[in-house]
């Protein structure tokens, strides 16, 4: 059994480790490669995040996983669900006799093998929101030292995910920017406009044909058409 301060030293390398990574999709995969290293009852796992229109399971240790999350989101019960919605940490000894899920429990323990589980909440930033699915193929198979273990990781995961979010975002923008001063310069070229006045005409654009700025910006830069009709 891994001590208290065996533990502490893993979490340490195991976030510097996800600060490490590239992109969220690469965080998402390293923590929960990590969940299953770290916490000793964990057999499979998984982090679903909530976008405004669905939830979705982007990285897991098996399609068990997958499997385990469609089913909760097509039958609207179980505690991935609760997690996200209610409660920062969710637990089971028995899916298969847990009367919260009286559909899903009982069909998991057939379809995906697993018995109980551990779901955290992992943040809450704006309209930011995930948990992190731990699943056992055992019956009380996550001890108290697990759900500490667990709590403390969720929030290692959830730090270098808004980080890693972060830092996604930045690109795109500047990648966005990056496009949007290339239209610039051909509206430049072409109508011997100055920087504002060529920007100002791409909002223009934007305005009169209800796009966003960047896709009047990549089409321009894409075809080097100009929608002269709206000049």
């Amino acid at each position: 059994m891994t001590t208290p301060g065996e533990f502490n030293r893993q979490l340490a390398a195991a976030a510097r480790s996800m600060a490490a990574e590239h992109s969220t999709q690469d965080t998402l995969n390293r923590a929960v490669g990590l969940a299953t290293e770290l916490i000793e009852g964990c057999d499979i796992a998984g982090v679903s995040l909530v976008h405004k229109d669905r939830i979705d399971t982007p990285s897991a240790t098996g399609e068990a996983l997958r499997l385990i999350d469609e089913a909760q989101f097509a039958m609207r019960q179980g505690p991935c669900l609760d997690a996200l919605r209610e409660h920062e940490t969710v637990s089971s000894n028995d899916l298969g006799t847990d009367e919260r899920w009286p559909e899903w429990g009982p069909r998991m323990v057939v379809e995906a093998g697993v018995r109980s589980c551990l779901c955290f909440q992992l943040f809450t930033t704006g309209d930011s929101l995930g948990a992190l699915n731990l699943y056992s193929r055992d019956t009380y198979g996550f001890t108290t030292a697990d759900v500490d273990n667990g709590l403390a990781l969720a929030a290692q995961i959830a730090i270098a995910l808004a980080a890693a979010q972060h830092e996604d975002q930045l690109a795109v923008g500047l990648a966005h920017r990056a496009v949007i001063g290339q239209a610039q310069g051909i509206l430049m070229e072409r109508y011997r406009l100055t920087s504002d006045a060529a920007f100002h005409l791409l909002v223009r654009f934007s305005t009169s044909l209800d796009l966003k700025l960047y896709d009047v910006a990549r089409q321009i830069v894409a075809t080097g058409h100009v929608p002269d009709d709206e000049i």
